[in-house]
């Protein structure tokens, strides 16, 4: 299907908007679960004697479960669609389903998590279950729509001889990717670890000492979810948002993969190379270098 190029880039805006959504949701629903960078010192915490409230569940890597429950969601709605159901109506049911099993998931993974730690006296909180899963599946539900409705718009709109469900694949991964890459740093980095100055790392001998009181009594995981939601969720919509901009951009504009998108697409990757080394070597500059010697002398004491 060929599209007037005003209409291309409609689609395209569209699809940027939707992206944007989804990465935001993804990294909110990755910090509201710990499914992210701290994950592993959530887990380690019972072990070093500091009991939480912190929902634990992990499923496996960011990228492999949106991935798979992007694919599951995106399967249901091509099914659907086959029974002449509207598109709104079969990506929102694709969408539900896949966030329900990912529910269920998550409260088994996080349960099981729970249960295994039963020898350094964690508790499992029941309440925790009860307000955060629901969280959980919302946040994933979002995501899930955004990425299906993405694959959706490629495949009839764009033309992709790809169908639905593989490139709700390849997003889910995608923006799973990226939520590690950018959304993660700031959680795991800010949140968790509030007594650590920026850029000091974390000592082996320190592993699991997370910050567990937050501005009204215990901390939980909406806390976590709530503090990202300033600047980590939307820095992972804004990244996913561009990769799916500039991705498209090139295609709309050559009407189609030629040298030319290719080599568009070479020069935008080229300059944000360049941007993300400008960026790092000014924050560096900005806030000092790694304090590995304090980190030392903490371990030692």
């Amino acid at each position: 299907m060929v599209l007037d190029l005003t209409m291309g880039m409609a689609v395209l805006a569209l699809m940027g908007a939707l992206a944007t959504i989804a990465g935001c949701l993804e990294d909110l629903e990755t910090d509201v679960g710990s499914q992210s960078n701290a994950n592993s010192q959530v887990q380690l915490a019972p072990q070093m004697g500091f009991l939480h409230r912190i929902y634990n569940k992990a499923i496996s890597g960011e990228p492999v479960s949106y991935g798979f429950s992007a694919v599951t969601g995106a399967t249901v709605t091509t099914v659907l669609l086959n029974f002449r159901l509207y598109p709104l109506t079969a990506i929102t049911i694709g969408a539900f389903i896949a966030a329900i099993i990912y529910g269920v998931f998550s409260t088994t993974a996080h349960a099981g998590r729970i249960a295994s730690q039963s020898r350094f006296k964690q508790p499992l909180y029941m309440d925790m279950i009860r307000y955060t899963t629901p969280t959980i599946i919302a946040h994933n539900f979002i995501a899930n729509f955004c990425l299906i409705a993405i694959a959706y718009l490629q495949f009839t709109m764009l033309g992709f001889p790809f169908p639905i469900p593989f490139l709700a694949l390849i997003w889910g991964i995608t923006v799973g990717c990226i939520g590690s890459a950018v959304g993660d740093v700031h959680y795991g980095g800010e949140r968790q670890y509030q007594n650590r100055e920026f850029g000091v790392g974390l000592n082996t001998a320190l592993s699991g000492r997370i910050v567990r009181k937050g501005e009204s009594g215990l901390r939980s995981s909406i806390d976590n979810v709530w503090f990202c939601a300033k600047f980590g969720g939307p820095a992972t919509g804004i990244g996913f948002g561009l990769v799916v901009f500039l991705t498209f951009w090139p295609v709309i504009i050559f009407r189609g993969y030629t040298w030319n998108t290719m080599i568009a697409g070479f020069i935008i990757v080229v300059l944000m190379v360049l941007l993300n080394r400008l960026l790092e070597v000014n924050i560096k500059n900005t806030y000092g270098p790694y304090k590995e010697d304090k980190i030392e002398k903490e371990a030692r004491t």
